[in-house]
């Protein structure tokens, strides 16, 4: 292998909302060297040969450009309405720091992985209340509806003069389409991403003694190659779908059957296809629970039978309950809601149940290892959890009501939603009034904050003229960016969610009412105030729902929304489908073995060493890619971070993987690494490593903005940069350079990691 003394490979990493290879290169005309449309390394024109030209010295600058990863063509857009899935998935990282608590810990995936589970059947069930419940049971049985939509006269009793299409069951067996279709849709997703990304294979290495000394589980083989789990949970999540689309066909014309008069044949048929179906359900069920991901090794293998057999047999059940339903039963007529409407009450009570046990669970785990910079002492996880329920409450309560509405507008010729999704609708107002008081708060303490700081940035700029409305925009901008207001914002809105939501529960169970019903005998003024929340909630539950899906319509068409929806993906997305497989795909699966790969294969090809430089999520990624390396490739590597969320919100939120004990060892893995920040990104910040290492790593803020008023060097006045354009800062080429300098010379010796207290949550 030849060696080139003195060559250095920068590899240079967007962040969020993604950059174009011309702006991060400074050419006009960059190539590209590897990669695809979706990612890909590009590299200025001059610089192509460079690896193979024996007499180069210096620099290489090139681009790893992974925007479309998360929002490229249109289609990508509607994974808005997966955003249960996406949060869920999300909570399930966000285990605290254990050591020694191995069944622990396991048992916490589980719960999310479970209460994953009830997010899909929530879902198809929304998809059943529509298309069954609303439109073939009600609206299609009774005359008025029908009238105002002709496309259901097929279907009606009156309009086609008692058609063999009009039967109930027969009904129930063509609306059943909708949600299958909805089901099966989800299904292809999830297997397109799941070739796409999760069967994107990392490089691998034989063991080094230095591995062990990783604190954090993004370092081992199969962590970001989870095709298996993935599989496997989406046959599971597919089964789920259909056997509830199966229990609420068959459960219909079962009903019917049990009364007394009903035929005895049916009725025997109509208990072995429930038990078969409970059966069935009950092998979804030990499917998600049998086991998590395999991270220790590359798992090659699929469990086919599991993924093939599990939903084939879901859906042949679905088709003996629409055979099973559209048997001919004399006397059988819809009347109000369709059996079985307690649905939606016996999911919330289950997920309630899971959600508890998992605060509990992560409770104790904090409690074992306290993390004082842990976001909510340990209960993110749980709050998260608790956010995605009531994300799929809202809109399945959305899509329902605005149906319910489109049917009958006046209210009067069918019995509606659920009573349940009432009083869910019913709890958005007061649950918004409370998250305006808590904004309101946090708006006053901001400005509270700001005048405080005035002095500050005052003594920042000595010897400039002084400007009040300057001042006051410097400081304001401080106090924003130094408030760190998420946790605060996401406990009380998930608290308030729990409690809300076990009230509404409670008020169905009580009266069988709906709100405006059951307060009917009170006080005037609890009758009124009831009866305003409750109208006022279905407004804006439909309200929502529409514009959501007019912002995910929005957004397919418009590559500007598309972007924005992007930056979302790019935060949401970086964790790999461990507890959902229907949420939108993890691109770190696909970003984080191209990095590897090139880093390694660089390495290898010549005999050099890199700097890694990586801005906002892209200093998440190249930090990941660095774990995948082996210990003596990363001896070669040095980082540049610059607005890193590494500690401000992944060490935070996501403790095990990105807490102290992971970033100290990353620091003593690597070459070197120097990370800059300012007071006013309000995403980027310190890592904040232990003892002497932080000097090492963090460079003291960076002044922003970089001049106060008009001077010789700054003849217009000077933006607040904030979280963007750090290379505008002098501080960013130095630092450069000085990395740059460091990795030309001779490679570091190995150093010694010191003892660290906290373990990853494996040991």
């Amino acid at each position: 292998m030849p060696e080139f003394d003195g060559l250095v490979l920068e590899v240079l990493v967007h962040g969020v909302g993604g950059a174009t290879p011309e702006r991060m290169l400074d050419d006009p005309h960059p190539v590209r060297i590897t990669g695809d449309d979706t990612a890909a390394v590009f590299q200025r024109a001059k610089d192509v040969e460079a690896e193979h030209d024996g007499h180069r010295t210096g620099s290489v600058p090139e681009a790893y450009v992974w925007g479309n990863l998360a929002s490229g063509n249109g289609t990508r857009a509607l994974w808005l309405l997966l955003l249960p899935f996406m949060v869920v998935n999300i909570a399930h990282w966000m285990c605290p720091t254990a050591r020694g608590r191995g069944r622990t810990v396991r048992l916490y995936g589980l719960l999310v992985r479970l209460v994953g589970l009830t997010l899909t059947v929530l879902l198809v069930a929304a998809a059943c209340e529509v298309a069954l419940d609303l439109a073939a049971w009600q609206c299609a049985g009774t005359r008025a509806c029908t009238d105002r939509h002709s496309w259901l006269g097929f279907l009606s009793p009156d309009m086609s003069d008692g058609g063999w299409w009009s039967r109930p069951g027969r009904r129930l067996a063509v609306a059943a389409l909708v949600p299958a279709t909805l089901t099966g849709l989800l299904w292809f997703l999830s297997r397109r991403t799941w070739s796409a990304y999760e069967s994107q294979r990392p490089p691998t290495h034989g063991p080094e003694p230095a591995d062990e000394n990783i604190r954090t589980a993004l370092g081992r083989p199969g962590f970001w190659y989870g095709r298996r789990l993935v599989a496997r949970l989406r046959a599971a999540h597919t089964a789920a779908g259909l056997l509830t689309v199966a229990a609420a066909v068959g459960s219909a014309a079962a009903h019917f059957d049990r009364e007394p008069a009903g035929p005895t044949l049916l009725d025997t048929l109509g208990w072995l296809l429930m038990a078969a179906i409970a059966a069935t359900a009950a092998v979804v069920v030990w499917a998600v629970c049998r086991r998590g991901r395999s991270e220790k090794r590359l798992d090659q293998e699929l469990d086919e039978h599991l993924a093939r057999r599990l939903p084939l047999a879901a859906l042949a059940l679905l088709v003996l309950s629409a055979v099973y339903a559209g048997w001919e039963r004399p006397g059988w007529e819809s009347g109000g809601r369709l059996p079985g409407d307690t649905t939606f009450g016996d999911i919330a009570f289950v997920q309630g149940l899971l959600v508890i046990a998992l605060g509990v669970v992560a409770y104790l785990l904090h409690r074992a290892h306290p993390d004082p910079r842990a976001a909510m002492r340990g209960l993110g996880g749980p709050a998260m959890t608790t956010l995605a329920c009531a994300l799929g409450g809202v809109m399945s309560g959305g899509v329902s009501q605005r149906v319910a509405d489109w049917l009958d507008g006046t209210g009067t010729s069918i019995p509606g939603s659920p009573v349940l999704l009432i009083w869910q609708a019913s709890v958005i107002p007061p649950l918004l009034v409370v998250l305006l008081v808590l904004c309101g708060w946090l708006g006053w303490r901001t400005s509270l904050l700001g005048r405080t700081l005035r002095n500050a940035v005052d003594d920042g700029y000595p010897g400039e003229p002084k400007d009040a409305a300057r001042t006051q925009r410097i400081a304001r901008t401080y106090a924003m960016a130094t408030l760190n207001r998420g946790p605060l914002v996401i406990a009380v809105a998930a608290s308030t969610s729990l409690l809300l939501g076990v009230g509404a529960q409670v008020g169905v169970l009580t009266t069988n009412k709906t709100p405006g019903e059951a307060a009917h005998d009170t006080y005037a003024l609890v009758e009124g105030v009831v009866q305003t929340a409750q109208a006022l909630g279905s407004w804006l539950i439909s309200l929502g729902f529409v514009l959501f899906v007019t912002w995910s319509l929005r957004a397919y068409k418009d590559p500007a929304a598309r972007r924005t929806i992007g930056i979302l993906w790019d935060v949401g997305t970086f964790w790999p489908r461990a507890a959902h497989p229907f949420a939108p795909p993890c691109y770190a699966e696909r970003a984080v073995p191209d990095l590897t790969w090139r880093m390694a294969t660089w390495t290898e090809e010549t005999g050099g060493r890199l700097v890694i430089s990586g801005h906002s999520q892209g200093s998440v990624l190249a930090a990941a890619a660095a774990w995948q390396l082996k210990p003596s490739v990363r001896k070669r590597v040095a980082l540049l971070t610059y607005g890193s969320p590494l500690e401000r919100l992944y060490g935070r939120w996501f403790p095990a993987h990105f807490g102290p004990a992971a970033l100290t060892s990353l620091h003593h893995d690597v070459a070197c690494w120097r990370n800059l920040y300012r007071l006013t990104d309000p995403i980027g910040g310190p890592v904040h490593l232990p003892g002497d290492c932080g000097p090492e790593v963090d460079r003291p803020p960076l002044k922003d903005p970089l001049a106060y008023g008009r001077t010789k060097t700054h003849p217009l006045p000077a933006p607040i940069l904030g979280h963007s354009d750090y290379q505008a800062d002098p501080a960013f080429a130095e630092e450069r350079e000085e990395l740059l300098a460091q990795m030309r010379t001779e490679l570091p010796s190995e150093r010694t990691v010191p003892s660290l207290d906290a373990a990853a949550p494996w040991q």
